[in-house]
């Protein structure tokens, strides 16, 4: 349930209220717009029937929250959450571009990357050292060796860098060197996983489950954020459906829906969407047509030769080309990049 404060409740009175909320062993979650303060209350609501909050001075009105999400939820947060990763900004205004390779595979093939993509206009480096494959013969990733070239790419460039962790030994390995954390889509209902990374200080990316209905989502979403850590981002990378022709299909529907209901930021990833470069570009605009707050884009020297993803990643070339042709799109969109 949410407790909807009066326009220009005065701060004593909001403090009543919260102190009402948490007497009863309850959290109390603020939220402070330009007039208006919500205060979300987590946890069993029946323990305030007969507080009677709502005729409590500067109290409005008490409003049930019937999703099984509460953090997440826009009820709760009305405006659009911003979420800061060293010196850059997810959010509106914005439109935040994460570009790397699938995969690590040398500090020079990661440092090369770097400084291309930043050239183009990029705010965060992307690069799996674990990666969870089908294939248990495929190649795994670099792991801590990979999160130290990660650590040196930032340092040469003063790119954000961002890494997916695929259990709590790789979280206490990555915070050691990335800024923000990714949860991939096979992991995206790992829950232990994903309390852990609750616990950490740096900013989540959670992508979509391979076949994850929104609701699912979100409320793997609250289980970050109920542990603590609020700053999550989500990544919309496609689901599985029938078709066959690209190798997932890219829910764009997902990008107005979630603004309808979450007030998280979220980025779209068309390279592992559909798995064909050739499609990246147009699905990149309709994702900045959608609403998107940013795009997850790969890129590698030399994609023929990959050793993860080759046939979605685009050479540098192509994607500086990509990068001009977007900003007028952003434009259009009251962003920039």
């Amino acid at each position: 349930m949410i407790v909807i404060m009066k326009p220009n409740a005065s701060e004593e009175a909001v403090k009543r209220v919260t102190g009402i909320i948490e007497s009863k062993g309850l959290t109390a979650h603020l939220s402070k717009g330009d007039q208006v303060t919500i205060i979300g209350v987590v946890g069993d609501k029946t323990r305030l029937y007969g507080s009677n909050i709502e005729i409590t001075d500067g109290g409005d009105k008490v409003v049930s929250v019937t999703e099984s999400y509460k953090l997440a939820n826009k009820k709760f947060h009305p405006e659009p959450s911003v979420i800061k990763v060293q010196n850059t900004e997810i959010g509106p205004k914005t439109l935040t571009v994460m570009a790397g390779p699938c995969a690590i595979e040398s500090s020079s093939q990661l440092m090369e990357t770097a400084f291309a993509v930043k050239k183009s206009g990029a705010t965060f480096l992307r690069g799996g050292a674990y990666k969870p494959r089908t294939s248990p013969y495929s190649f795994q990733g670099l792991e801590t060796e990979g999160l130290k070239y990660m650590k040196e790419a930032r340092e040469a460039t003063g790119l954000s860098v961002i890494c997916e962790v695929t259990s709590g030994h790789a979280i206490e390995s990555a915070v050691q060197y990335v800024d923000m954390l990714q949860i991939g889509a096979r992991n995206m209902q790992n829950f232990e996983l994903l309390k852990e990374a609750g616990k950490t200080s740096l900013p989540i990316l959670l992508k979509r489950g391979l076949s994850a209905t929104i609701d699912e989502w979100l409320n793997a979403a609250e289980y970050i954020m109920s542990e603590g850590n609020e700053n999550v981002v989500l990544c919309e990378r496609g689901i599985r459906t029938y078709e066959t022709s690209t190798r997932n299909t890219l829910d764009l529907s997902a990008v107005p829906v979630l603004r309808q209901r979450t007030h998280l930021p979220i980025i779209v990833d068309p390279s592992h969407a559909t798995g064909v470069r050739a499609y990246v570009e147009p699905l990149s605009k309709a994702a900045i047509a959608a609403g998107a707050d940013g795009l997850m884009i790969e890129t590698h020297p030399c994609p023929e030769k990959a050793l993860s993803d080759g046939p979605q990643s685009l050479t540098f070339d192509e994607f500086d080309g990509l990068m001009n042709r977007l900003r007028p799109y952003a434009g259009l969109s009251g962003r920039t990049f």
